[in-house]
């Protein structure tokens, strides 16, 4: 009889508040032979606010092509091997698509362990339309190759996602206000499920001028929702769609206005309420 495979579980962590790490990954840690881990330390502490002790090896994006071998070869052996970032979802803008990847080539059974993502908890409490959306990451750090970037965003229909620094939110904000026009709505989910949570929510220019006069805005984690642009091929629908929404918007509740509006135009029921609720917010 061959010696039994081992097992890689992917287990996502707490993005903030600790309450939010699952029974599962709870037991999925404490189970495994060792845990791969994007910062040992960050995870040596949340393992020891859950009463956990398990060996502890770094997975970071400085030594995974070093690294991945060795827990191939503990994988192989029968090892169950734990992998964590530093916060939310492994792989979504963290290491561990290497090791997953050759990982599952070998034949390794590859289990996630899901729970919190500060992609999709940005999206959840945005308000903007969900149906589609497309996550970008960070955005280059240098302004030349931040605003191709954005140029080449500019008319993408889906939601757009961005982590960004906090140091660099305003200026991220003005690129994309001037590429993509002041109207264009966007959210801004800073420090999301921690003690100083704050959703600020308007059009580009209105988080512009936010960024300029609160300085709690570049603190801490941020996710940043950007509404999608109305394709070219469909501004005359847009514009009906536009005109349908702020008659209806005067006679019915937003929720049945949205629903007959989308069913006069076609158009997606999240983009005639978003429009629906803006007619509202003017009266």
């Amino acid at each position: 009889m061959g010696k039994p495979r081992g097992r890689l579980d992917i287990v996502a962590t707490p993005i903030g508040n600790l309450s939010d790490l699952s029974p599962r990954a709870k037991a999925a840690l404490a189970e495994a032979d060792v845990i791969a881990a994007e910062d040992t330390r960050h995870t040596l502490g949340l393992l020891q606010s859950i009463g956990v002790s398990r060996p502890l090896v770094s997975l970071h994006e400085h030594n995974e092509s070093r690294r991945v071998p060795e827990l191939l070869a503990r994988l192989q052996d029968g090892a169950v091997v734990a992998l964590v970032s530093d916060a939310g979802t492994p792989l979504l803008s963290d290491p561990g698509f290497e090791l997953v990847s050759l990982a599952a080539r070998a034949g390794i059974d590859v289990r996630a362990i899901p729970g919190p993502s500060a992609i999709t908890a940005a999206l959840a409490v945005a308000g903007l339309p969900t149906d589609r959306f497309c996550f970008e990451g960070f955005l280059p750090a240098r302004a030349s190759e931040r605003r191709e970037r954005i140029a080449s965003l500019v008319d993408e229909t889906r939601t757009l996602v961005f982590f960004e620094a906090p140091h660099r939110i305003a200026e991220c904000l003005v690129d994309l206000a001037a590429a993509m026009g002041n109207e264009r709505e966007a959210v801004i989910a800073r420090e999301i499920s921690k003690a100083h949570e704050t959703i600020y929510r308007g059009t580009l220019a209105q988080l512009v001028a936010r960024s300029q006069s609160e300085a709690n805005l570049a603190r801490g984690e941020i996710t940043l929702v950007v509404h999608g642009a109305a394709h070219a091929a469909n501004r005359g629908e847009t514009l009906q769609l536009e005109r349908i929404a702020a008659l209806l918007a005067k006679e019915l509740p937003p929720g049945k206005a949205a629903a007959l509006a989308a069913q006069i135009t076609g158009a997606r029921r999240s983009e005639a309420y978003a429009l629906i609720t803006r007619e509202v917010d003017k009266d």
